[in-house]
């Protein structure tokens, strides 16, 4: 089966966010770390530098690279965390903000990296999706109006 992944491209922290990363959620390991040989003297890259940095997050596959200062990360692209509970929401919300991350909107915050991240609860999604439109309707406005999700005011909104 063909192998997909999400790529990163740093500057040059793609080995610190590979070890933030996987200190953040369980069954996450860094797996490879490649290094740059010598490209030359006219190479930006330090020979012997980390060029990629391969780990899972809870199981799911990840490359970093160090690519160099002319890419940047933006909100077009984001990394979801789908949270069975409240309590683990609020435990990698908590991770992310303690590290120097930034809360931006609806779920959504950027990490010290600059990376995306939606994390939000399984139950947000059951309920914006809903073929109750009603419901899906008061879901929807709930959490625009949130900056981190709070399943509890979810279920207010939706009269659950």
């Amino acid at each position: 089966m063909t192998d997909i992944r999400t790529f990163l491209t740093f500057n040059d922290q793609a080995e610190a966010a590979a070890a933030f990363y996987t200190s953040v959620f369980p069954n996450s390991e860094v797996t490879r770390v490649s290094r740059y040989p010598d490209l030359g003297p006219e190479s930006p890259f330090v020979a012997g530098s980390v060029m990629t940095v391969e780990f899972s997050l809870n199981g799911r596959p990840f490359t970093a690279l160090n690519g160099g200062p002319q890419f940047e990360f933006s909100q077009g692209i984001s990394i979801a965390v789908i949270c069975d509970t409240q309590e683990e929401l609020d435990t990698y919300w908590e991770r992310f903000l303690e590290a120097g991350g930034t809360p931006v909107a609806c779920g959504w915050l950027t990490d010290h990296f600059g990376v995306s991240w939606q994390i939000d609860p399984k139950i947000l999604i059951e309920m914006i999706s809903s073929s109750d439109e009603r419901r899906a309707e008061a879901a929807m406005c709930a959490m625009m109006g949130m900056v981190k999700i709070e399943s509890e005011r979810l279920k207010e909104a939706v009269g659950d």
